[in-house]
């Protein structure tokens, strides 16, 4: 990895500690020492970048007090220097840190659980940049929301690196179920909700539990989402393939071929929009699913589609790899596309804003939990890797490639999210008052991605060899450095929970409007006062 020399100028004299070293420096005599962490996150300056927001670009400094920015200007002094922190950002992009709206962090599922647990992957988000996570509480059909969310979120607050939320999955419905949705909205500062339309008799729900769900979501100010597959042809290509002796993980992906994507993602938006409530279309995998969600943008739809770093920078033609521990590395649901033009395709549809954001499926499974299905393909974990490599990725194929611009990047790995779940302007934006959440990018250097230098708990990476231009040199969260050249400075636990009020905004003002003038009246007419009569059916003997 190139990362350049150092960054950092160390301005104050006392302690200063990393997970990798410690630096004792005597402290004035007149003064007691202070506690490294809370100094560090006291007062920071980023000196000689380029501020780069989703509107616009500027060459200016950005000045950090207590983790919130203060200032963004060029030249900038503040006083005292005594306790400052500076990072060197000439040359170099600042840029917000990135929001990866999808992840599985030790996730229990497929008869395993997921190998990255809330501090090894919020720690790889932190070196790829990534400032936040937004992972998903899953309840088991029957099970409580409300336990599914508390589990979750004690998992999480004693390990995390960086801030996160929780989505949350609506696996079955009751009134009860209706009831949680409502407390998590009110008292837990969740604003979304999940429903599977696949992984039939264990997530999956139903048209008519979808429209329920939905119009919950629209009362409560909710973004409803979807994973988009059709779960009832899957369960019956499955038997399929198995019963025609195709049990390697070539199966996963003709048993559910994006067919089936498609359909489900047009009957989600048909579903949405009679209920005019505003969808999320998580994991967009295949190009007919692209179209379905471009289309809908089209006629003015509230649908936000988010490619994930898998589907825009690899493809599904490692299932057909002789190697079987290679091709189930690549097993996920929604399954990557054989159609090695699909990644560019999708980065196309995202440049151009008929995709809106990026995350990442983060479910780690290693190849020993993969081997759970080494005799048949539907019981392979599902899930990849991304959370490390996504904004090197999204740089590589999109504005590398000369497809997107870096606001349209700071957009897709960013702003949106922080638009769409109603955390815009504290995150998603390097303004005055913005969380101090913020990455130092060098757009030339480059790094090779291997599973055998990558932060993940994984032992194996699913972009193995891609040269990526674009690298994180230094990530800030909060208003501390807690990576930079390699090094990380966090702890467990450092990362908070970040609620998040319902009716964000950017998508509940076409919806709101919407309600108001788009609701469909009867018309007036004199009564009907003529004969009326009715044709006798007759029963056959």
């Amino acid at each position: 990895m190139a990362q350049g020399s150092s960054y950092r100028k160390m301005i104050f004299t006392w302690f200063f500690e990393t997970d990798h070293a410690s630096l004792a420096l005597e402290p004035p005599a007149d003064r007691a020492p202070m506690p490294p962490q809370k100094l560090a996150q006291q007062r920071l300056l980023i000196k000689g970048g380029k501020v780069v927001n989703d509107d616009c670009s500027v060459v200016a400094d950005v000045y950090v007090e207590d983790g919130v920015v203060q200032q963004v200007g060029p030249n900038l002094n503040p006083e005292p220097a005594t306790g400052l922190v500076m990072l060197d950002a000439t040359n170099k992009l600042v840029i917000p840190g990135g929001i990866d709206t999808h992840t599985h962090m030790q996730f229990p599922f497929m008869g395993s659980r997921s190998k990255d647990d809330f501090y090894t992957g919020t720690k790889a988000a932190i070196a790829g940049g990534t400032t936040m996570i937004i992972d998903f509480a899953i309840p088991q059909k029957g099970c409580s929301l409300i336990e599914a969310f508390d589990t979750w979120k004690s998992w999480a607050d004693p390990k995390v690196c960086c801030d996160y939320s929780l989505h949350v999955a609506v696996t079955w419905w009751s009134k009860k179920v209706k009831e949680e949705m409502k407390t998590l909205v009110q008292n837990k500062g969740v604003n979304s909700f999940k429903m599977f339309m696949a992984y039939k008799d264990v997530y999956m729900v139903n048209d008519e539990e979808l429209y329920a769900a939905f119009s919950s979501c629209k009362e409560l100010g909710a973004v409803a989402q979807v994973h988009a597959e059709n779960g009832e042809l899957i369960a019956q290509g499955a038997k399929k393939m198995l019963a025609m002796g195709i049990t390697g993980p070539e199966g996963h992906e003709l048993c559910r071929p994006e067919e089936v994507e498609a359909e489900a993602t047009q009957r989600a938006i048909t579903i949405a929009n009679a209920v005019n409530c505003p969808l999320y279309v998580v994991h967009v995998m295949s190009k007919s699913a692209a179209k379905v969600i471009s289309n809908a943008r089209r006629e003015g739809k509230v649908v936000y589609g988010e490619p994930i770093a898998a589907s825009l920078g690899t493809d599904g033609t490692n299932y057909w790899n002789k190697d079987w521990a290679h091709a189930a590395a690549y097993v996920m649901g929604p399954p990557l596309r054989p159609d090695p033009s699909t990644p560019g395709f999708l980065m196309s549809l995202l440049a151009n804003d008929d995709l809106s954001v990026t995350g990442t499926d983060n479910c780690t499974f290693d190849i020993c939990q993969k081997a759970l299905g080494k005799d048949d393909f539907t019981k392979i974990p599902n899930g990849v890797n991304g959370v490390e490599d996504r904004m090197s990725v999204i740089w590589e194929k999109g504005v590398y490639s000369g497809k997107m611009d870096e606001n349209r990047f700071v957009a897709v790995t960013s702003t949106n999210a922080a638009k769409i779940f109603n955390l815009y302007p504290k995150k998603g934006r390097i303004a005055v008052g913005s969380d101090a959440d913020i990455v130092i990018w060098d757009p030339k250097a480059t790094r090779t991605i291997s599973a055998k230098t990558h932060h993940q708990a994984n032992n194996f990476n699913i972009f193995e060899g891609m040269v990526c231009h674009g690298v994180p040199v230094a990530t800030v969260s909060r208003g501390k450095v807690v990576y930079e050249g390699g090094a990380f400075n966090v702890i467990a636990g450092e990362g908070k929970y970040v609620s998040r009020p319902p009716f964000p905004p950017y998508v509940y003002k076409r919806v709101r409007q919407r309600e108001q003038v788009c609701q469909p009246v009867p018309v007036k007419r004199a009564p009907y006062i003529d004969v009326v009569s009715a044709t006798p059916i007759e029963r056959k003997q």
